[in-house]
């Protein structure tokens, strides 16, 4: 009886050491809980900038870029060249303004415009669990449109 309790003890080891093996190169896990963290640093930054907005970057890869973003006022009308978005809202809510035609737009960055306004745009209002996908060369810009604060995941596609 006690060599059998031995030789369980050891089996239950064994599996337990199995189960922690490294993780694959370029896997990825952010819990709710990492992400709460990142959360209230950024309303902490925010709240000292004068966009009144703030991201962080989670994993920045040859294909892709993994960022939380915040903000407490509307952002710049932008577009990228080389680049889609694509915005998984966490909380808050906001309008994103989509399409049309970026005017007056500064380079700000190789492949990157942003400020001027959109022209023509087409208004699709965001809230918590929601996600979408912006093109390439798609001009766009978020208007809190009252609310108080907008948190989202933003995963930049390179490569266009």
């Amino acid at each position: 009886m006690k060599k059998l309790w031995m030789l369980s003890l050891i089996a239950i080891l064994s599996l337990a050491a199995q189960s922690q093996a490294p993780l694959p190169s370029g896997f990825e896990h952010w819990t709710v809980g990492d992400l709460q963290v990142v959360k209230k640093s950024l309303a902490a930054k925010a709240a000292d900038d004068s966009h009144h907005a703030a991201s962080k970057p989670l994993s920045d890869f040859p294909n892709e870029l993994f960022m939380l973003a915040h903000r407490e006022a509307d952002g710049q009308p932008e577009l990228h060249e080389t680049q889609a978005d694509v915005f998984i809202v966490e909380s808050g809510s906001a309008a994103l303004i989509v399409g049309g035609t970026l005017v007056n737009a500064e380079t700000t960055a190789p492949h990157e415009k942003r400020n001027g306004m959109i022209q023509g745009g087409a208004r699709q209002k965001l809230s918590a669990g929601d996600i979408v996908r912006i093109p390439a060369n798609m001009p766009h810009q978020l208007v809190l449109d009252g609310a108080q604060e907008f948190t989202y995941l933003v995963i930049k596609i390179k490569g266009y």
